[in-house]
């Protein structure tokens, strides 16, 4: 990976990390689910607006052919991720919820090496285990003192899939748009299945504590907008699956802003799960890549 592509990638999960206090903060404070998912993508989709018609600065329109593609990627990456996400964290902690999404580097290696043909290697596939073996740790230590897999866990486990869907297949459209109109035409189509959730939106946000308000506000511009930028940008200069090995940062942040902010500890078996899944996704990425071919769209 470039210098300049894991800078942008660490800005991003940095930003990222801090996601799930922020999330777990809105729901604390007044906001439903359905109701912060909507706030924050009104807001992020009226950045994009404002930068769209900011002069000086040209967004190319998206060819017909690609549409489509765009308008699936968008739902995948930003409906589905997170309602996800969202909707987890009503029983999910921030770290927890954090570790869960840092498995998604699994996802992606795994995705890339169904859909296009790409390669590991022993290590690779060890690596794999392994982190799936993480996964179900974490996944079973968000239950509590329950040995069991909660509702909240698997809606996350659901946005990550998501999100390595949405990693995976947005590389190719980089090679026509630029990172910053392509994520605004993301945002716009992945914001209007959210406005199923409009009636009772503005009681909400009235009702809601000051605390939650502004949480809202940050997630809906530096996650949902400022974020998603830098990391289309380093997508479109770096490696997709290097570059998304650097999500298993993003656990560790999610969870030291969580317990600065919210006093939130993840259970000893999902702290355990998810130093098992950061070693898998190091094995993925550094071994696995070593044994095989690069994890990179083949022509």
């Amino acid at each position: 990976m470039n210098a300049k592509a894991m800078m942008l990638a660490l800005t991003t999960i940095i930003i990222w990390g801090s996601t799930f206090a922020g999330i777990r903060a809105s729901l604390h404070g007044g906001y439903t689910a359905g109701h912060l998912v909507l706030v924050r993508y009104l807001i992020a989709s009226a950045v994009f607006l404002l930068l769209a018609l900011w002069p000086g600065i040209r967004f190319q329109l998206p060819r017909r052919k690609d549409l489509l593609t765009i308008c699936l990627l968008g739902w995948m990456g930003i409906t589905v991720y997170h309602i996800g996400v969202t909707f987890g964290e009503i029983t999910v902690s921030a770290g927890t919820a954090g570790m869960l999404i840092g498995s998604a580097p699994i996802f992606t290696a795994l995705i890339a090496v169904l859909f296009l043909k790409e390669r590991l290697g022993f290590f690779g596939w060890a690596g794999l285990g392994v982190g799936f073996s993480g996964i179900l740790l974490i996944t079973l230590g968000s239950s509590g003192s329950t040995f069991t897999i909660s509702e909240g866990a698997l809606l996350v486990l659901m946005a990550a899939v998501a999100t390595s869907i949405f990693f995976v297949f947005q590389k190719p459209l980089l090679v026509r748009y630029r990172p910053l109109e392509l994520t605004a035409y993301f945002t716009w189509a992945g914001t209007l299945p959210f406005l199923l959730f409009a009636p009772g939106v503005w009681e909400s946000v009235a009702g809601a504590t000051v605390e939650a308000n502004l949480s809202a506000l940050y997630v809906g511009i530096f996650p949902a907008g400022v974020a998603y930028v830098t990391w289309a940008t380093a997508l479109s200069i770096g490696n997709a699956s290097t570059v998304s090995s650097m999500m298993y940062l993003e656990p560790v942040v999610a969870i030291f802003v969580a317990w600065v902010w919210l006093q939130e500890w993840p259970s000893t078996l999902s702290l355990i799960g998810g130093g098992v899944a950061i070693l898998g996704v190091v094995v993925v990425n550094g071994l696995g890549k070593k044994q095989g071919v690069p994890l990179r769209k083949t022509a």
